[in-house]
């Protein structure tokens, strides 16, 4: 029988300290990011900073493919609901925009200033906005923290309105933090402010699917094992709740690096998301 016990949660979900050079990635990221922007810019097939609501952070970057989209992907960034925004990101709408979709990256208001509650509902409005300027199927994927939003999105409870519901092909959950309730006894609940009925109620492990729900939960072989715990988890429960479901260990990833194949449109990753 294996018996586990964790004693540090902050070190459970800590994952710099854990991968070499994390450091330097933060600068590289940026780079990689603006190097793509620019390019879609010169192109003429990136609109960028569009509203979706009146909150300063409020903004999504859209990125287009030649020609017709076939369909919408939406990037959801991490950072603990605390740090990042879609600046950081742009480079890993190149594998989807090269297979032809249109790709939307949002900014949301981070905590302290707001509630993961208010974070998930930003969210919606961002990709109801998305999906009002481009037509067809929508597939969404998010990494850590955005995994956990990316997921919220087709919980019984999303705050999506039903036209948008009605369009979600596919789910793409990386890295996902789907029960919230052990980051309760962390340091960073300092600043996240969680509560039990908060906990409760945006956990899409402690809800149901929607109707039809479709998700991938992919994990890095190389993570923290909170990390590959939660991507099991949310495969398994939603499995019993009538959702169709995968859980994906991706070998010789780190919880940074899980995220790189996005970039790549012949990679596994790209390819899952996009079904």
């Amino acid at each position: 029988m294996l018996e586990r016990q964790i004693s540090d949660w902050d070190d459970a979900y800590a994952n710099s300290p854990h991968i070499v050079g994390s450091e330097d990635l933060p600068d590289l990221w940026a780079r990689q990011a603006k190097t793509f922007r620019d390019e879609l810019a010169a192109a003429g097939r990136a609109r960028l900073d569009i509203a979706y609501g009146s909150g300063e952070r409020n903004r999504l970057d859209l990125f287009l493919p030649q020609g017709t989209p076939a369909g919408l992907a939406v990037f959801i960034h991490g950072g603990y609901w605390m740090a990042f925004d879609k600046g950081s990101w742009s480079h890993l709408a190149r594998g989807a925009v090269e297979r032809g979709y249109a790709v939307a990256m949002p900014s949301y208001t981070l905590c302290p200033d707001a509630r993961i509650a208010d974070i998930s509902r930003e969210v919606g409005a961002a990709i109801a906005k998305a999906a009002d300027l481009v037509p067809g199927p929508v597939v969404l994927t998010g990494h850590s923290a955005g995994g956990h939003l990316a997921s919220r999105m087709v919980s019984v409870t999303t705050p999506l309105p039903a036209a948008v519901q009605a369009r979600i092909r596919n789910t793409v959950s990386i890295s996902g933090v789907h029960d919230l309730r052990p980051l309760m006894t962390t340091g960073m609940n300092e600043t996240l402010h969680l509560d039990e009925a908060e906990a409760l109620a945006e956990s899409p492990a402690l809800l149901r699917p929607m109707a039809g729900a479709r998700i991938t939960c992919w994990v890095g072989g190389g993570e923290r094992g909170e990390f590959l715990r939660q991507n099991a988890l949310l495969a398994n429960v939603w499995t019993g709740l009538g959702a169709t479901t995968t859980a994906v260990v991706e070998p010789d990833r780190h919880h940074f690096s899980v995220i790189e194949g996005l970039a790549d449109p012949d990679h596994a990753l790209t390819r899952t998301l996009l079904g």
